[in-house]
């Protein structure tokens, strides 16, 4: 076996998935931003309901990242 191989858990390939689903509907949340925004009359209700979406799922993004790659202790 070779040192640079990495074996994951189930638990951190289940952490990579979810990350990588949040990050997904990240980029979808933002295109449905961008979407309504060039619209004729943009509902700016639904405009900050969705970039409250996206901020909190810019926190989950980073809790699950912190999770897969812990502080390093210097």
């Amino acid at each position: 076996m070779n040192d640079h191989d990495i074996t994951l858990t189930e638990e951190e390939l289940a952490l990579h998935a979810k990350l990588a689903a949040l990050k997904q509907e990240h980029l979808d949340l933002d295109a449905s931003i961008e979407a309504l925004s060039r619209m004729p009359v943009p509902d700016q209700l639904m405009i900050a309901r969705l970039k409250r979406k996206k901020l909190t799922l810019r926190d989950e993004i980073v809790k699950v990242e912190a999770l897969i790659l812990p502080p390093i202790i210097a």
